[in-house]
């Protein structure tokens, strides 16, 4: 939690909103990569790569 407080101090500090949705998109793909690696939902997802 402590990373999180850090990056919007800075994104809020230098005015740079712009991180928040490039972030919030990453870290969906990262956490969807995740999750589907181990389902049957996995060679659908990885042709969207």
């Amino acid at each position: 939690m402590g990373f999180l407080r850090d990056l919007w101090g800075f994104m809020r500090e230098r005015k740079k909103f712009w991180l928040l949705p490039l972030t919030l998109v990453l870290l969906f793909f990262g956490t969807l990569l995740v999750f589907a690696s181990g389902s049957a939902v996995a060679p659908f997802i990885y042709t969207l790569f």
